[in-house]
């Protein structure tokens, strides 16, 4: 169903999905980079660890996750008595879709023994091979764990994003194996975008997503001196949000790395100080497929249900467990 949304039609459509959420006993869950009218209807807003974290802990029998497919499986596997629905199914993940279980299948069959950890974006099938899932803001301390509990000589698969991966390797100082994926939109934003924003805002702070294609060029920066490290932060989005309050009131330029739903969230914590995008182009089409009429659809028809096979499911909750009760 197509509805045209205008400044004065979304507030009665806020109310009425509020309502409908009261009457069918649901929470809504929206992911930092969902639509800003989105983010002000939900119950709840994080990034995966902090969504994770919620739809387990909640006690609504319906859970509507504004987000892409693989967080509502998630929600699914760490809920299965309650009814997982998203807005719209084709909601896809470009870095969910970069490695199939068979190719990891594959890929572990090359490395017998090894320890496999996947990036929490990807698909219940994917999860269900895995042995850790971890989130931009606990993949260091997971990689950590597994050294801690394994032995020191353990090999790694880690997964499928490279430039989380490439981040990991360089904060423990020591080499994994690296699957070569990407997320479309973090990847497209590039070390030029960083020089040039930072040209135009000499002494602006970084806040710099993992899974950014220019991630280990800025910490190559910080290591040769050009970026002072005092002001470069690799942060999840939940992370994110966390300097915006700790920074509230300072008035300062902050440059921001990441999907550019981000602004939003991060300008309503601190509306005062001034958040740039680094690549205002920096936008995921994914995201933005939920919508406001999709959502009060979905929660009036119970529509868009989301469901984990059980089987996939049983195995697929171990690693995000684990990656729940690792939380750096």
């Amino acid at each position: 169903m197509s509805e045209l949304l205008t400044l004065e039609s979304i507030p009665a459509l806020q109310a009425e999905v509020r309502a409908l959420a009261k009457e069918r006993d649901a929470v809504i869950l929206a992911h930092n980079y969902q639509l800003p009218e989105i983010q002000d209807v939900a119950d709840y807003v994080g990034d995966s660890l902090g969504l994770s974290q919620m739809a387990a802990k909640s006690e609504a029998s319906v859970i509507a996750f504004c987000g892409v497919h693989f967080m509502a499986e998630t929600a699914s596997v760490l809920c299965p008595d309650k009814k997982v629905l998203i807005p719209d199914v084709d909601a896809g993940c470009s870095l969910a879709d970069s490695i199939t279980p068979g190719e990891l299948r594959d890929w572990q069959a090359k490395y017998p023994g090894a320890q496999t950890v996947m990036y929490v974006n990807t698909t219940a099938e994917i999860k269900a091979l895995t042995d850790y899932c971890v989130t931009s803001s606990n993949a260091v301390a997971v990689v950590e764990h597994i050294y801690r509990e394994h032995g020191q000589d353990t090999e790694i698969l880690f997964g499928p994003d490279m430039f989380l991966g490439a981040y990991v390797e360089k904060t423990i100082g020591r080499p994994l194996h690296v699957w070569d994926g990407e997320c479309h939109v973090h990847a497209g934003i590039r070390p030029s975008d960083i020089e040039d924003v930072r040209a135009a805002n000499p002494g602006a702070d970084f806040l710099i997503h993992p899974e950014c294609g220019c991630s280990t060029s800025v910490m190559e920066y910080v290591a040769a001196g050009d970026v002072d490290a005092s002001g470069v932060h690799m942060l999840s989005t939940g992370g994110m949000l966390q300097y915006a309050e700790d920074h509230k009131g300072d008035g300062s330029t902050v440059i921001m790395a990441t999907e550019v739903g981000m602004m939003y969230p991060l300008q309503q914590a601190a509306p005062d100080v001034n958040f740039i995008a680094a690549n205002e182009k920096a936008s995921c089409r994914y995201m933005k497929m939920i919508t406001l009429p999709k959502l009060r659809d979905c929660l009036r028809d119970l529509s868009g249900e989301v469901k984990v096979a059980p089987a996939i499911a049983e195995k697929a909750r171990i690693p995000i467990e684990r990656m729940v009760s690792i939380n750096a």
